[in-house]
């Protein structure tokens, strides 16, 4: 998945700041209750001033009541980029009308317009049709009832819930033939891929959890909930099976980047996966690779990231390190006796359950 451009980012901002619980909706609400019509800049610079003109200039603090009572009067509010003051109201709005525009009314596509040209998010009511409009950029966003988005979000979160626990079975299983020394690229790839659908899925919750503001709490919560750990296992996955050697030094944050790049069709391909995250040319699918251990040492207990990052320089792979005494843990810096029996028990632990949930 690509990364948000800068309009998509924008946008993301300006929902938050018209979502249920906010000043400025329950204002937009009041007008579209008032079967009125509405044209509101959010933002105010030399570049807006200069293709306004006429209306009244006020400067006094924004209240979703009086939001409502200047939308009476025609042309459009400008209000501060913080929404707490209104400047400006009944300003008739003349942007480049060479400016392309889809819109066919006349305050839709003056929002549009004012958008492109000072590259502030407008937002239009129309009295006709009922809907509340946001330009910001190049993108037009309507916004649409609670119920409507928290009934999608709830669609969303149960494919979440689905796609968890496969995700959490197949990193059991990966932890097993890690343990056993089994592992293929196909194992791997399969979990970097489920990582990653979960995080899609998720990113488009949170898209829903910001659109609904008070009313996506709860699922907010649940979201959290399911996603706790996941960019961490991400980052460990990769880091554990970084290819080496001077032709291929390819950073984590760069891999998951590709990872994130695929398109849906390459993401449900394995080879592709596996090449995305640098093990080889994803054809070989059979082929063995060993992990470094950061994943299972990760799962020991009050054991700082620098302390891991020795144990596996030292080391270099998990089979050494499940091979490895006490005394050999000792020689590690920062490893203490006390700290290297806790790793040597936290390893054995989780080689016994890995493998006791595997055949059982």
């Amino acid at each position: 998945m690509p990364e948000r451009t800068d309009d998509q980012l924008r946008l993301r901002a300006t929902l938050a700041s018209i979502a249920p619980g906010t000043a400025l909706r329950d204002g937009l609400e009041r007008i579209l209750r008032g079967r009125t019509g509405a044209l509101i800049v959010i933002g105010q610079d030399k570049a807006l001033d200069s293709i306004a003109t006429g209306g009244f200039t006020l400067d006094v603090p924004f209240t979703a009541t009086g939001l409502r009572e200047l939308a009476k009067m025609d042309g459009g509010i400008i209000v501060d980029k913080d929404i707490t003051r209104i400047h400006r109201a009944a300003v008739h709005l003349m942007p480049d009308h060479t400016i392309p525009s889809e819109e066919t009314g006349t305050r839709h596509r003056t929002a549009e317009r004012v958008a492109k040209q000072t590259g502030f998010p407008v937002i239009s009511v129309s009295q006709s049709m009922q809907i509340i409009a946001a330009y910001v950029g190049d993108i037009r966003h309507v916004l649409e009832e609670s119920g409507l988005i928290l009934s999608r979000a709830n669609q969303a979160l149960a494919t979440l819930e689905r796609y968890k626990l496969r995700l959490d079975e197949v990193a059991a299983t990966l932890s097993a033939l890690e343990i056993e020394d089994l592992v293929t690229v196909r194992d791997v790839a399969v979990v970097a891929q489920r990582l990653e659908m979960v995080t899609r899925i998720a990113r488009e919750i949170e898209d829903y959890v910001l659109e609904l503001g008070t009313d996506g709490r709860l699922l907010s919560l649940q979201l959290e909930e399911l996603i706790t750990g996941v960019d961490a296992e991400r980052e460990l996955v990769v880091r554990d099976y970084l290819p080496t050697g001077k032709k291929r030094q390819a950073k984590p944050e760069a891999l998951l980047s590709e990872l994130e790049a695929l398109s849906p069709t390459d993401l449900v391909d394995p080879g592709s996966v596996a090449r995305a995250i640098g093990l080889g040319t994803g054809e070989h699918l059979d082929g063995a690779v060993a992990p470094r251990g950061y994943r299972l040492l990760a799962k020991v207990p009050r054991l700082p990231s620098t302390v891991v990052d020795r144990l596996v320089e030292h080391f270099g792979g998990l089979q050494q390190l499940l091979s490895a005494g006490i005394d050999d843990l000792q020689a590690v810096d920062g490893v203490g006796e006390l700290r290297a029996r806790s790793v040597r028990e936290g390893l054995s632990r989780l080689a016994e359950s890995s493998i006791t949930e595997r055949y059982i």
